[in-house]
């Protein structure tokens, strides 16, 4: 990104850079946890996948992988990108096809960049296990720690960049803030820190008695639409809002309530100033998840000088979703490929 393309906002953060978009450009049954539950085969050049399981405790946790080729015994691994899923869908959001509309599958896109693209559902989402919890930010943190036990199995690695949306965007801070031996580079988009003055967590409390007494809450197609329309109609193609409804509805009309619980009554949940990992905040101009003065607040505490915060121009709440989600792809792209610094 260059000079003349960029909007530089240095206060009140000092050195520390805001990027605004403009500068973007277009920009469960018998399971093994020792083996991938099935695989599809693609010759050398084309995106290979393939199903894991994960354990917590007795809950079976589904993985899902996503790379060009597939792993060959004795090469050199590629870079770990591990999606985080939000509240309300699961990880079908990153796997996404919408047949005419153009690529949609962030997966696929970031698997063409040579990442080694993998993803959960979260317990009581998809075909992850259900259990009687609410799947709340805390439960998700376990889930991570189960699922770095496979990506580190499969990949011989140890760090792995992560990339949560919404929810799972809190889901990826807190597990770094715990974990911050299995964290190289830390995407979190459509985050929330503190939730203050926030449009949409504001409607959400209206419900907090219902979060604290039930574990589970209803989801129909117009809720999932709402993910795309709320803040503003028009920055997603309805076909890919629909393409997404019908994929989650498969699951059933029902998902936990613990990051609703979480976001309307207990935040904050990450403490920036233990994310010691390089870190991006990127979020839709539209987006009424937080205030920009929410993530100014946490984007000035974290202690790493490796840091950026991005505002994508005509983006509402799902960067994932965004008719504009090549200003996402290119932001994110850019950030998890910098060179390493050196140290001064």
């Amino acid at each position: 990104m260059t000079q003349s393309n960029q909007s530089l906002v240095n206060q009140p953060f000092g050195r520390r850079t805001l990027i605004k978009g403009a500068g973007l450009g277009l920009v469960a049954g018998s399971l093994s946890a020792a083996l991938p539950a099935q695989s599809a085969s693609a010759a050398e050049g084309e995106i290979w996948s393939s199903e894991y399981w994960a354990k917590k405790g007795d809950v079976p946790l589904w993985m899902f992988r996503k790379r060009v080729g597939a792993p060959k015994a004795g090469e050199p691994s590629k870079p770990v990108l591990f999606f985080v899923h939000g509240s309300s869908v699961t990880s079908r959001c990153f796997d996404l096809h919408v047949p005419g509309h153009g690529e949609y599958s962030v997966m696929d896109e970031f698997a063409r960049y040579g990442f080694d693209c993998w993803t959960m559902d979260h317990e009581n989402y998809g075909k992850s296990g259900r259990t009687s919890g609410n799947s709340d930010i805390q439960s998700g943190v376990q889930d991570l720690k189960a699922a770095v036990e496979i990506l580190t199995r499969e990949t011989g690695r140890q760090k792995y960049h992560f990339l949560g949306e919404s929810s799972g965007a809190i889901r990826a801070g807190a597990f770094a803030q715990v974990a911050p031996d299995h964290v190289d580079r830390l995407v979190l988009a459509a985050f929330t820190y503190k939730g203050e003055n926030s449009p949409t967590l504001t409607k959400r409390a209206e419900k907090l008695d219902y979060y604290r007494t039930h574990n589970m809450r209803e989801r129909d197609r117009d809720m999932i639409r709402s993910i795309a329309t709320r803040d503003k109609p028009g920055t997603s193609e309805q076909a890919a809002v629909d393409a997404l409804a019908d994929v989650e509805m498969q699951f059933g009309d029902q998902v936990p309530t613990g990051t609703y619980l979480d976001m309307t009554a207990n935040l904050p949940l990450v403490d920036p100033k233990k994310v010691m990992a390089a870190t991006l905040l990127i979020r839709g101009e539209y987006d009424g998840i937080a205030t920009i003065a929410d993530l100014q607040d946490f984007f000035s505490q974290l202690p790493t000088g490796d840091r950026q915060f991005i505002i994508l121009p005509g983006v509402a709440h799902s960067v994932v979703l965004a008719t504009n989600r090549q200003l996402f792809w290119h932001a994110a792209k850019s950030f998890l490929t910098m060179p390493t610094p050196i140290a001064t």
